[in-house]
């Protein structure tokens, strides 16, 4: 039984929107509700019940801004945008639902129509990137939209998207007196739902052109750009730094070394030793096999690995996901990172098992700050408390940048 949601996966997803209720993402009544609703559906009951409450909400947001209250159309179109971002994680994998494609348009939608009525309008962007484009947004910093201030990047993990990032982080970063610029990279968001671009591990090849398309912004301190990931994006980030010498500062919540370390982790606690795991390419069948099974019999895990990860990578077996995985690694690259540097470390979050040893690898300014299940945010990502990281995350970008 989970916090609000009968089936543990179902609440995984579903209390997500709780860490965005100091940032208008929902309230705790309306993700109670839905929890109500959903019952004991199964997870086609809990899209709908997401859906639908998007629907009302955006039908609200139509309705107030007819009547010119464009603030309370803003707050129900970014509520809505929330609801539908949290309605088709359980759908994620290829080839994409149809449902978890029309969820993820509204959603867009959504957040499009409310960022229209924030003063200064906060309007779609595309950051050229080869052959494609990354949509983005820039959060002008509160009250101070047309002053030159430090520029905050935010960069996404496996499963979120831009709307997560803006309820998260951005709407912190805009009051701290921050312009924010978050995006969907290969594999997150729109790029991995619209177009099929995989994700990949030089993040510093994807934030090289995210830091040209920032420099040529009105507004922003060149000398004070900083990069901030979450979930996966902690192992993006510091990657990206490590290539990337124009960021005056780096976060890394959680400090993450690469998601191979972390599949190690988990394929020994399956019974692999670590010879058998050392070249994540060569993992004999009768591993592969074990992998199967276990997956098979835990919810969570055969949603990491068959739908979000095959899907995320472009995979379609176990052996390709491992080798993929295998190059999502600080190895041989730790030593580059060069600007200030922060690791975050949440007491029961399992990808911060490895924090400490990472921040001992780092040769570079550098913190690490735990965070613990008594203050509320021993959590992933500090979920159920957002506003304490946020609080301490740009306590120490003011030290790292001078601000």
């Amino acid at each position: 039984m989970g916090l609000l949601f009968k089936d543990d996966l179902q609440d995984s997803f579903g209390t997500w929107a709780l860490g965005y209720i100091p940032y208008g993402g929902a309230d705790f009544g309306e993700v109670q509700a839905i929890a109500r609703t959903v019952g004991d559906g199964d997870d086609g009951a809990f899209y709908t019940a997401w859906a639908n409450a998007g629907d009302r909400l955006t039908e609200r947001g139509k309705e107030a801004l007819a009547k010119g209250r464009r603030a309370s159309a803003r707050d129900a179109f970014l509520r809505a945008a929330c609801h539908y971002g949290s309605s088709y994680h359980l759908l994620f994998g290829a080839p994409v639902d149809p449902r978890l494609l029309a969820a993820f348009r509204k959603q867009i939608a959504a957040f499009n129509d409310a960022l229209a009525l924030l003063d200064p309008p906060a309007v779609p962007m595309r950051i050229p990137f080869g052959e494609q484009t990354l949509p983005a947004y820039v959060l002008p910093a509160a009250g101070r939209a047309y002053e030159a201030r430090p520029l905050v990047i935010l960069t996404n993990g496996y499963d979120a998207t831009v709307t997560d990032m803006y309820f998260a982080s951005a709407v912190a970063a805009s009051r701290r007196g921050y312009h924010c610029l978050f995006f969907d990279g290969p594999g997150q968001g729109e790029m991995l739902i619209e177009h099929g671009t995989h994700i990949r591990p030089d993040w510093e090849s994807v934030i090289a052109p995210v830091v040209d398309f920032a420099l040529t912004l009105e507004h922003v301190d060149s000398k004070r750009i900083a990069l901030i990931g979450w979930s996966l994006g902690g192992y993006l980030s510091p990657r990206a730094a490590s290539g990337e010498h124009r960021l005056a500062a780096c976060v890394a919540d959680p400090g993450l070394f690469g998601i191979a370390e972390q599949v190690r982790h988990m394929l020994v606690k399956l019974g692999a030793t670590l010879d058998d795991v050392a070249d994540l390419g060569a993992i004999d069948d009768r591993l592969l096999e074990r992998v199967a099974r276990a997956a098979d019999a835990d919810p969570h895990l055969h949603w990491s690995l068959f739908q979000r990860g095959f899907w995320v990578h472009g995979v379609d077996t176990l052996r390709d996901y491992f080798r993929c995985v295998g190059e999502f690694t600080l190895s041989g690259r730790v030593e580059s990172i060069a600007c200030p540097t922060l690791l975050t470390a949440a007491e029961n979050d399992p990808l911060a098992v490895g924090a400490r040893a990472f921040y001992d690898a780092l040769r570079c300014p550098k913190q690490l700050l735990a965070f613990t299940a008594a203050e509320g945010a021993g959590a992933h990502v500090e979920a159920f408390n957002r506003s304490l990281l946020n609080d301490r995350v740009f306590d120490w970008l003011e030290s790292a940048l001078g601000s």
